[in-house]
C-alpha cells in the first residue's frame, strides 16, 4: 500500500513548550486516520505544520512520498477552521467565489453539493444554515478540486447529535471513493465509528498507533456462568487459554489469549461436564483503549 503521509520525528515548539515532540507516523493510501488525544495533545498543531500553516522546529515530513511543496498542497482539502462564506450569499455562490479564488474550474459546484446533501438549500443565504450545514458547506469547498487526501480537524465539534451522525455518514461516504481522510479529534466515538486508523497523541508525543479493528479486538472479555460455580470455577483454573479471571456475585469474567474462542471454551467446559447457563461477549470500546494508553503513559511519565 502507498504511504500517502510519512512524519519523521516532527518537532515544533513555541518557547519552552513543546508543542509537537519526536513526532513520528505514516498514513497509508485509502486510510482514514484519526488523531486522537486530549485538548493541547498537539493534535491540531501537527496538521498546522504538514499543511505548511506552521513552521516546523525540526524533523521532517512528506506527502506522496516528497518533501512538501505546492503541488503536493494542492492534492489536500483541509479545514483546519470553518471558512469565512459571505453571509448573504447563497451556497453557491459562496462556492463560486472560492473555486475562481483557488483557480478551479465550476464544474465541480453541482455534484459537490449534492455529496454533501446541500442540494435542495443551494440557493439560500449561508447565514440561514445550521452549524452542521455549515461545516457540511465547508467540506463541499475542500472537495471542489476533487483531492485525493482530506484533512479535518474537530469535524463535529460544537454540533448536536443530528448533525454528529450527518458528518460522520458523509465522511464514512467520502472515504468510500478512495480518498484518504486524515482527522483530529478528542471524540472517543467519533474515531471508532469513522476511522480504520489511529495514533493517540499526549503532551505532543506519540504514544499509541495501530489499527482501529485490532484495539477493538484485543482482549475481548467474556462473562460465563453456570448453575455450578464451584465446579465451573475448577474447570475454568484448568483452562490454559485463560489469561485474566475475575469472579463476580453471580458470574465470571474472564480473558483469552487470542489462541482460544468462546466456542473452544464452552466446548472444554462441556467436556468436563459444566453446562453453561450464561456465555457472553464483551466488546471493547476504544474509550477504555484510550484510558489504558492515558494511564500507561502517565505512569511512566512519573
Amino acid at each position: 500500500m502507498a504511504t500517502i503521509l510519512k512524519i519523521d520525528n516532527l518537532v515544533k515548539n513555541y518557547g519552552k513548550i513543546k508543542a509537537v515532540n519526536r513526532l513520528s507516523l505514516e498514513v497509508e493510501k485509502g486510510a482514514v486516520f484519526g488523531l486522537l488525544g486530549p485538548n493541547g495533545s498537539g493534535k491540531t498543531t501537527t496538521l498546522g505544520v504538514i499543511l505548511d500553516v506552521l513552521k516546523k522546529t525540526s524533523g521532517n515530513y512528506e506527502w506522496f512520498g516528497k518533501p512538501s511543496c505546492s503541488r503536493s498542497r494542492k492534492q489536500i482539502g483541509a479545514i483546519l477552521e470553518v471558512p469565512a462564506f459571505y453571509p448573504y450569499l447563497s451556497a453557491k455562490r459562496n462556492l463560486i467565489i472560492i473555486a475562481k479564488i483557488k483557480g478551479n474550474g465550476l464544474e465541480r459546484i453541482e455534484a459537490v453539493l449534492e455529496q454533501v446533501g446541500l442540494s435542495n438549500r443551494a440557493n439560500d443565504p449561508f447565514k440561514t444554515y445550521s452549524l452542521g450545514m455549515k461545516q457540511r458547506l465547508a467540506i463541499a469547498a475542500s472537495l471542489l478540486s476533487d483531492p485525493p487526501v482530506m484533512i479535518l480537524d474537530e469535524p463535529t465539534n460544537g454540533l448536536d447529535p443530528q448533525g454528529i451522525a450527518e458528518i460522520r455518514s458523509l465522511i464514512r461516504s467520502i472515504a468510500k471513493q478512495g480518498k484518504t481522510i486524515i482527522l483530529a479529534s478528542h471524540i472517543l466515538d467519533e474515531v471508532q465509528k469513522v476511522c480504520t486508523h489511529f495514533a493517540v497523541l499526549h503532551r505532543g508525543k506519540k504514544i499509541y498507533s495501530g489499527s482501529v479493528s485490532e484495539a477493538l479486538n484485543e482482549s475481548n472479555s467474556l462473562e460465563v456462568a453456570s448453575r455450578d460455580m464451584k465446579k465451573l470455577a475448577r474447570q475454568l483454573k484448568e483452562y490454559n487459554d485463560i489469561v485474566e479471571l475475575k469472579e463476580e456475585k453471580v458470574l465470571f469474567t474472564l480473558t483469552l489469549n487470542g489462541k482460544s474462542s468462546p466456542y473452544d471454551l464452552n466446548k472444554f467446559l462441556v467436556g468436563k461436564g459444566v453446562i453453561l447457563s450464561h456465555l457472553a461477549e464483551k466488546k471493547n470500546s476504544l474509550e477504555q483503549k484510550f484510558l489504558k494508553i492515558l494511564e500507561e503513559a502517565d505512569d511512566q511519565t512519573y
